[in-house]
């Protein structure tokens, strides 16, 4: 196939069709029969859109066959449609929520989930999946957190390109998003506005886009928000510029849902005319759902506005995607069944990714439970249901989900397991006196309580943005009457966001948090719970005190006035008067079923070179009673820069695998290069000075040993 040949055969009509996107429903079998007229609500006829680029929301293979087998029929350059899917964490067999991903600390893991995505894919007429989501986050207030990775971009940058990576294992096309810094919605209302230094866009929210494209990514999302000013999809500076221009990204650019519509929202644009012109003015290429391209790119043509190089350029590319997945060849290329959707395989793996993502907050010796218990309780909302494998979980099905009850269920055959609900997982929910009554009896007649609460997953995602990051009163109102009808109370907390659950701590006897974690989440959360595993999950993003604290992130600055002590209240410096600056659970933070001993730091030498290492080591030791794996980590800290430097940063983690009074030396190589930051003039480098490098189990280690750059 010719593909500039092609384009020149194209009238422009066509091509502005290759540059759109429409819902599925616009295409299937049903609309082409029943459509005589103007499309409802478009004014468009179906003709206009028989030549249409690509397509979203599709639900089943047949409906994908069938689709392209009516719009090929139709289409005069037999142009093959591309069918594009939210594949988030999982297609069919559905692995835990990404911020989950995130604390397994395991860029392996999840390249593997994503891969295990991929497979199903190719069987379910998927050619694009949009993922990775790779916004930095630093707002648990924000709904969208559960689609990140977390708040350390170096962790993001890692996960970003070994998911790049696990999707392209199989014939799938990877669109990275949201471009750019849409994580930094002010306030965490979700589309809302984002203003920023261009130092601290360029430091911590660009890099895992990058990553991703360096991967090999095949296309890009743009954001819904303004990014100083600026819709993303009009932002010239930062889509041609910094991404075209700079990094020479010539992939395919996409906008988000009707995204083109909301730059006369924005106010930076009259109407729809205007809306077509700006998006092709920053090289966006597909218009999402909306329709300017298609109504106004002829005029825009026709008035000198944009030249016809511009437009084929943006078809080209979206050609070029077609062929080098193999549509030209095979339109049904990836939509034959090899039986691998839900298979035993993918369902270990969704159940290793739950196992390895849960983190233990809290255990005052109840964890791990013993066996032998023949009577358990597992009360709350979330004892027996399927709702818990998240968000934007694509073709998962909460019926194909194993729950927390069945999970213990098959893992103790011989122990009696029964299920009380208490209390529903609403923000308003109130506990029902009978229902309270018959969880707290059950309780007391039980040998263990398994307490299974927190936020349901209609909490998460797009456009569930919280002022309230806490549980509701009603689910507080249960805990406390279990926990004290029965103190052998564990609690599994659901949950696809850090919460602000400080009261709740102090009254669990142990708290294991599972998040949203998938299809096999009851399964891992019987085999954690009953010792088969210890929990080595890390925050990857901190638990907030009070919503007040946020956004709260553990690579803050300085101000110039620290509070020094959060103990006591210091007039006169950057804290509140009611609290601590303090996160309940800081970055990195998880427990273990044994417990490991840090020796002091030693280093090769205090004076680095330019151009050479240093080797920063320390000796883990395993203190406790039982086997466990502990992810050391490493973060460190500029003393004095021309502009100011974060607290400390990640840069470096390792995973060790110890048995009882077993140790390991665990070295991480320092470079130069890990040293480097952009200073004002938007250089990046490393500057001469003094460091301290950091390493411990978590973000607040200060277990620390100076060196010097020279």
């Amino acid at each position: 196939m010719d593909i500039k040949e092609l384009i020149e055969r194209m009238t422009i009509e066509e091509k502005a069709e290759q540059l759109t996107q429409v819902n599925s429903s616009l295409l299937n079998k049903k609309s082409i029969a029943d459509i005589t007229g103007p499309l409802s609500g478009l004014g468009l006829t179906f003709n206009q859109i028989s030549g249409i680029g690509s397509t979203l929301n599709f639900s089943r293979v047949s409906d994908v066959i069938e689709i392209q087998e009516n719009h090929l029929k139709i289409d005069q350059n037999s142009i093959p449609l591309l069918f594009m899917q939210d594949v988030i964490h999982g297609c069919c067999t559905v692995y835990p929520i990404p911020l989950a991903m995130g604390a397994a600390f395991s860029p392996e893991l999840i390249k593997e989930c994503a891969a295990m995505a991929a497979r199903e894919c190719v069987e379910n007429g998927i050619n694009v999946v949009f993922s990775p989501m790779v916004d930095m986050v630093r707002d648990a207030r924000w709904g969208r957190v559960a689609e990140s990775t977390g708040e350390d971009v170096y962790l993001n940058s890692l996960y970003a390109k070994a998911q790049v990576e696990g999707y392209h294992t199989q014939n799938v096309a990877v669109c990275v998003k949201h471009f750019a810094a849409y994580g930094a919605a002010e306030a965490g209302r979700d589309y809302n506005t984002v203003d920023m230094s261009e130092i601290t866009l360029r430091e911590y929210y660009l890099p895992a886009y990058k990553a991703a494209l360096d991967a090999g990514a095949d296309m890009v999302m743009t954001s819904f928000n303004l990014l100083n000013g600026v819709p993303a999809a009009a932002n010239k500076k930062l889509v041609k510029g910094i991404l075209r221009d700079e990094w020479g990204f010539d992939g395919v650019v996409i906008s988000d849902y009707a995204s083109f519509d909301e730059m006369m929202v924005h106010g930076i644009a009259e109407n729809g005319f205007e809306c077509a012109y700006k998006a092709m003015e920053a090289t966006g290429d597909i218009e999402m759902v909306s329709l300017n391209y298609i109504r106004y790119l002829k005029e825009l043509v026709e008035s000198g506005k944009i030249n016809m190089e511009q437009v084929n350029k943006a078809v080209e590319r979206v050609l070029v995607l077609k062929q080098k997945l193999g549509l030209f060849d095979d339109p049904y290329i990836n939509t034959k069944p090899k039986k691998k959707t839900l298979c035993k395989e993918h369902r270990a793996i969704a159940e290793k990714a739950a196992v390895k993502s849960a983190v233990l907050l809290k255990n005052d010796g109840v964890l791990p439970l013993s066996d032998s218990f023949k009577k358990i309780a597992v009360i709350g909302p979330f004892a027996d249901t399927g709702d818990i494998i998240g968000a934007w979980h694509c073709y998962g099905n909460t019926n194909d989900a194993i729950t927390v009850a069945a999970g213990i269920r098959s893992l103790l055959t011989a122990a009696e397991v029964h299920v009380e609900e208490g209390v529903g997982f609403e923000i308003g929910a109130q506990v029902d006196s009978k229902k309270l009554k018959a969880a707290v009896k059950l309780a007391k007649e039980s040998e263990a309580v398994i307490l299974a609460i927190g936020e349901p997953s209609s909490d998460s995602g797009e456009g569930t943005s919280k002022l309230n990051l806490d549980l509701s009163d009603g689910q507080y109102e249960l805990l406390k009457a279990v926990v004290a009808a029965n103190k052998n109370t564990t609690v599994l907390l659901f949950s696809g966001r850090p919460l602000t659950i400080k009261r709740f701590i102090d009254i669990a006897p142990a708290v294991l948090l599972m998040w949203h974690p998938g299809t096999e989440g009851g399964t891992a959360a019987a085999k954690l719970l009953f010792g088969r595993y210890s929990p080595e999950g890390k925050l990857p993003m901190s638990f907030p005190m009070s919503v007040g604290q946020c956004p709260i992130y553990y690579n803050r600055y300085n101000t110039g006035r620290p509070r020094t002590n959060n103990d006591i209240r210091s007039p006169y410096t950057s804290s509140y008067i009611d609290g601590s600056n303090l996160s309940l659970f800081p970055f990195g933070y998880g427990l273990s079923y044994t417990q490991f001993q840090y020796s002091e730091i030693k280093l090769s030498n205090n004076r680095l070179n330019d151009g050479d290492k240093i080797t920063v080591s320390v000796k883990v030791k395993n203190v406790g009673k039982r086997s466990g794996v502990e992810t050391v980590q490493l973060y460190i800290q500029d003393l004095v820069a021309s502009v100011a430097r974060p607290l400390r940063g990640l840069k470096g983690f390792k995973k060790v695998s110890l048995a009882p009074g077993e140790s390991q030396t665990v070295e991480f190589a320092v470079d130069s290069e890990m040293l480097e930051f952009y200073n004002e003039d938007i250089i990046k480098s490393a500057e001469k000075g003094k460091f301290r490098a950091f390493v411990g189990t978590d973000s607040d280690t200060q277990n620390y040993a100076e060196f010097e750059l020279v």
